[in-house]
């Protein structure tokens, strides 16, 4: 199977990047790959908990994302399964692949490592890494507004790796 791998440093504590990436009001902020808002999301997480987003791209399309948390250990790690319930990726209907987001403190902020794994073929990874870029960037923006006392100077691409 093939993955993604993004790593970021963001301008932010890892309490804070765990917040937006562990409930449904932080997933309305970064979503989705285009600076479009995101239409719906519903986030239970916990081992068990389940999650659902739906986002528009620019295109006018409409996509919508599913899965269940498998592991969640506050402000470090998330693990779930994803699948595409609308739209998104051709490749992957029917599929469920892994998502696993691991949040390291560095100095004053922290870096986000995404892994996007048991994808099906090389289309479905270059779409997959378009995709989580926009977000992670979003992400990145959002948190580089916040007040300076919760975040550090600069936001920097530190690697961004495509498995084959």
């Amino acid at each position: 199977m093939k993955s993604v791998t993004l790593v970021r440093e963001i301008r932010a504590g890892p309490s804070t990047v765990f917040d937006l990436l562990s409930t449904a009001e932080g997933l309305t902020a970064w979503w989705g790959p285009d600076q479009l808002p995101v239409l719906s999301a519903e986030a239970d997480v916990r081992v068990g908990g389940s999650f659902r987003v739906r986002f528009g791209a620019v295109d006018g399309s409409e996509h919508e994302c599913a899965g269940e948390f498998i592991e969640v250990d506050p402000p470090e790690r998330i693990v779930m399964s994803w699948r595409w319930t609308q739209g998104g990726v051709a490749e992957e209907q029917g599929a469920t692949s892994r998502v696993e987001l691991q949040v390291r403190p560095r100095g004053r902020g922290a870096t986000l490592t995404l892994i996007h794994e048991g994808l099906r073929n090389a289309a479905s990874v270059a779409s997959h890494r378009q995709g989580w870029n926009g977000a992670v960037e979003k992400l990145s923006s959002r948190l580089s507004r916040l007040p300076q006392r919760l975040c550090q100077n600069g936001s920097v691409t530190v690697d961004d790796r495509v498995s084959m």
